[in-house]
C-alpha cells in the first residue's frame, strides 16, 4: 500500500526523494504553527534558522542540531541534520489539503466540470499544439480560444435574435457604425 501526504481518499502522493530513500519525509513532521517550529518523529523540536528568497518565495529553513544523537538519525537524514523548508503561504496549500481530504470528490467534480470545455477548445484548435511559441503569446492564444468558445457558448444558449436586436450598439465608443 502507497503512502499519501494526508490520510484519505483525495491525499497527495508521496514523491519525495527522503521516503523514495525509505526514511521520514516532510509530512512526518509536525509544523506547530503557534511556535513557527517543526517536531520531527523523536519528538525534537526543530526551530527556524532562517528566511531567504528563491526564485520570488520566501522559504523558511528549520533545524535541530541533535540530530547527531538521535536513535531514529538512520531513518531521518543521510547528513549532519535534518532540514525543512517551509514556504511562508505553506498554511493556504495545507488548508486546501484539509478541505480535499474532507471532500475527496470536490475534485473529482471539478475535473468533470471542466473536462467538457477543454475539450471542446482543444478540438477546435486542432487537438496538437499551439501555434505560437512564448508564454505571453501562447496565452493570448488559449485568451482567443475562450472568447471563442464562450461566444458560442452565449449564441448557443441565447440564440442569435437577442443579439441582432441589439445591432448596432446605441453609442460608438468601438467605432463600429458604418
Amino acid at each position: 500500500m502507497s503512502r499519501s501526504r494526508h490520510h484519505g481518499d483525495a491525499a497527495k502522493p508521496l514523491t519525495s526523494g527522503a521516503k523514495s530513500g525509505g526514511r521520514f519525509g516532510k509530512q512526518d513532521f509536525a509544523y506547530l504553527a503557534d511556535e513557527d517550529v517543526y517536531r520531527c518523529p523523536a519528538g525534537e523540536r526543530l526551530p527556524r534558522r532562517y528566511t531567504n528568497e528563491e526564485v520570488g518565495k520566501v522559504l523558511r529553513r528549520y533545524w535541530t542540531t541533535a540530530c547527531s544523537k538521535c536513535p531514529l538519525k538512520s531513518q531521518c537524514a543521510p547528513g549532519p541534520e535534518r532540514r525543512i523548508t517551509r514556504w511562508e503561504h505553506e498554511h493556504l496549500l495545507d488548508a486546501v489539503q484539509r478541505r480535499l481530504d474532507a471532500n475527496p470528490q470536490a475534485m473529482r467534480l471539478r475535473r468533470e466540470t471542466v473536462e467538457h470545455p477543454f475539450g471542446t477548445i482543444k478540438a477546435r484548435m486542432g487537438a496538437t499544439h499551439f501555434l505560437m511559441k512564448t508564454l505571453p503569446k501562447v496565452a493570448t492564444e488559449m485568451a482567443l480560444s475562450v472568447l471563442a468558445y464562450n461566444l458560442t457558448r452565449v449564441i448557443n444558449i441565447l440564440g442569435t435574435a437577442p443579439l441582432i436586436a441589439c445591432w448596432p450598439p446605441e453609442d460608438d465608443r468601438f467605432g463600429l457604425k458604418t
